[in-house]
């Protein structure tokens, strides 16, 4: 026994030297994959017969696609609309001035022509909202151009709020403490649990995370010390939150009182056996430095047997940080503007994999859109001719100096279809998310089959007659679902704006519009082990305002689908979400990249939108920014036809996907 004790004490003298730390082996495991309740819809598939068939994949710009000739057409300053009940009157916009047609205004009093236009006009109340977009350099009433070609008035009015802004400003600063919010503080006081980073594969270190888990010693400075030098002492991980940790000194025990957190990827934290192999000193806490006379006994037998990180972590941190996207890069990105094509993009900057587009005629750059490298929104230069989508061409006839195409090959790739068989054809029904409203999962159809599995898809009621608004999903995209998923998953289903015949059923819609749902066979089934569980705290875009990056929490998880609420907000801000989506961060990626996180709103803001979200009502527009809403979420108790049918939840546990912590040998 003593040979035993004098070895494993002459081992961490040594290890102290040398850094005698071990790998431990560890292999990945396969994550599950889980059958979902798509195949309940078969009988859907059959309700009529299909008239319909593929169009060519040739359209230029001037091209415009009809829509049923049943349909009114309303024209709303230089905008047409369609709408099944055919509604008209006129309304004035309190916010813009904008005069037009008062069904296609927002809200029960329609007092505003766009949900941009209602958010704006409160926003004097929501201090939060106006400080965190000025945080980015943009007044929040930059939303006021929404829709096309508005009036002289619509402007003047928008540069008047903005104006009004910058003089309430000073005033509202306080109220907003962007820099002092702490994801720790705001984890602690409410016993919140964050997405780990594991659930986030395109974030730095998403799929080489490993086995970094409370426990976990590291080498951090030791602020509890009156040395003129910067000194280290070993702490352990006593909770983790996506890349933050917090973390307790070696010999406090269970003592609380100098916990602090920090995040696991910075430049201050190391494994063990750093300080012996860099030259630097472990000095213990001067609050404990009197609890023993023999520090390195209390070491030797505290980090036995022990994890730290791998001696390589932070060239990996480094190398998960490094962009293929460079800023003069041309892209094709969707035109926000008309949602239905695209136009040329310059990445202007690039930030933890977001990437700032400037279209390419924007003389003064300020005409530009936030989205991350693998969004699906963005693709290579010449990607629109090959499938038949639209695109806006440029009047730059050459590239300017410095721009050059990026490469194909650094784009996501998209999941290779079959449409030699059975496929998705013109007119087939489906439910889908609403890309102006992103809470709301609606009544849809396909309208153009393109090339290469995209598809061309509008939201029932509310297209404008030139499909402006429609909006392209790839087949295996996870935004789109079959006739009926809502329904069986007890989602509400957005019906089509006008329809009367309430509560909406698809057997009756499908036999009333002659139509027939898409086969369930060709959508997407596959769910992954994604590892989110209700209630995690995450960082994530505000896709109607993607410039943002915001604190949130996912509220409800279908199969591959997440629910994602923005603390401080109404529920009526809400997004789905899907569970791979590169707009999803871990808690401390904003920290981490050095992006500006957006903090809850606070109370004072809360009221604001109780008062007046209650007279809000989705609406549509022409821009793809600007918050939209959905109601508020209805469990239904009846499902198709009475019958009985069985659902996932769609969380499950994470499994580990690779070793990122390594133990302290034991020597026998």
């Amino acid at each position: 026994m003593e040979n035993t004790k004098d070895l494993a004490f002459d081992t961490f003298c040594k290890l102290l030297l040398h850094t005698f730390i071990s790998q431990t082996e560890h292999t990945s495991r396969a994550g599950r994959k889980r059958r979902d309740s798509f195949g309940m819809f078969d009988g859907y598939d059959s309700c009529s017969e299909d008239t319909s068939s593929s169009s060519s994949s040739d359209e230029s710009e001037e091209e415009v696609a009809p829509l049923p000739s049943s349909l009114p057409i309303i024209k709303n300053n230089g905008q047409v609309y369609t709408y099944p009940d055919g509604k008209s009157g006129m309304a004035t916009c309190e916010m813009c001035g904008m005069v037009g047609v008062r069904d296609a205004f927002y809200s029960k009093t329609k007092r505003f022509c766009s949900v941009s236009c209602s958010r704006s006009y409160s926003s004097n109340s929501k201090k939060a909202s106006i400080l965190a977009r000025l945080q980015v350099g943009k007044p929040p009433t930059k939303k006021a151009k929404v829709l096309q070609k508005q009036p002289l008035v619509a402007k003047l009015a928008a540069y008047a709020q903005y104006q009004a802004t910058l003089q309430n400003q000073a005033k509202t600063k306080a109220a907003v403490p962007v820099e002092g919010f702490s994801w720790g503080n705001y984890i602690n006081s409410n016993s919140f649990t964050a997405a780990p980073v594991t659930c986030f594969k395109h974030a730095p270190m998403g799929t080489c995370w490993g086995d970094i888990s409370e426990g976990v010693r590291v080498e951090v400075p030791n602020t509890d010390c009156s040395l003129p030098t910067k000194v280290f002492w070993i702490a352990g991980i006593v909770k983790l939150a996506g890349y933050n940790a917090l973390l307790r000194y070696e010999g406090f025990e269970n003592d609380s009182s100098l916990d602090f957190w920090c995040n696991v990827c910075g430049s201050d934290i190391h494994p063990v056996g750093w300080c012996a192999t860099s030259g630097k000193p472990l000095v213990p806490p001067r609050t404990i430095q009197h609890k023993y006379t023999n520090w390195k006994a209390f070491l030797v037998k505290r980090l036995t047997g022990a994890k730290t990180l791998p001696p390589d972590f932070s060239q990996k941190v480094s190398e998960s940080m490094q962009y293929p996207f460079k800023t003069s890069m041309r892209v094709e990105v969707v035109d926000k503007t008309h949602l239905c094509r695209t136009r040329v993009a310059v990445v202007e900057s690039v930030i933890g994999g977001r990437l700032r587009l400037v279209y390419e005629e924007s003389e003064d750059k300020t005409d530009d859109f936030w989205c991350h490298m693998y969004s699906p929104l963005i693709h290579h230069i010449g990607w629109s001719r090959s499938i038949g989508h639209r695109f806006k061409r440029s009047d730059i006839t050459k590239k300017q100096d410095g721009h050059f195409d990026a490469p194909p090959h650094l784009f996501m790739k998209v999941k290779e279809v079959d449409a030699a068989g059975e496929w998705f054809k013109e007119g087939m029904k489906l439910e889908a998310i609403d890309p102006l409203n992103l809470s709301a999962i609606c009544v849809a159809t396909i309208r153009k089959v393109l090339a290469d599995g995209y598809l061309m898809i509008g939201i029932d009621g509310s297209e404008a007659a030139d499909g402006s608004d429609w909006f392209c999903y790839h087949a295996t995209s996870p935004s789109i679902f079959p006739v009926g998923f809502c329904e069986i998953n007890m989602i509400e289903l957005t019906p089509p704006r006008g329809y009367t015949k309430l509560p909406f059923k698809w057997f009756d819609y499908l036999r009333e519009t002659d139509s027939i749902a898409a086969p369930v066979k060709l959508f997407n089934k596959e769910v992954p082990n994604h590892g989110f569980h209700v209630g995690m705290k995450l960082e994530a875009v505000d896709l109607m305002e993607p410039r943002l990056v915001c604190v949130a929490t996912v509220t409800r998880i279908i199969h591959r689908l997440l629910r994602i609420h923005f603390d401080g907000w109404e529920d009526e801000y809400d997004q789905w979400v899907d569970c791979e989506s590169p707009d999803l961060y871990p808690v401390g990626w904003c920290q981490l990249t050095g992006y500006q996180l957006q903090p809850p709103a606070p109370q004072s803001s809360r009221d604001s939108q109780s008062s007046s979200s209650k007279q809000k009502k989705k609406a549509k527009s022409q821009q793809y920014k600007g918050h939209k809403k959905m109601t508020s979420l209805q469990l239904k108790e009846e499902l198709l036809d009475g019958e009985e049918y069985s659902f996932l939840q769609g969380a499950s546990d994470q499994e580990s996907n690779g070793s990122a912590s390594y133990y302290i040998k034991q020597e026998p």
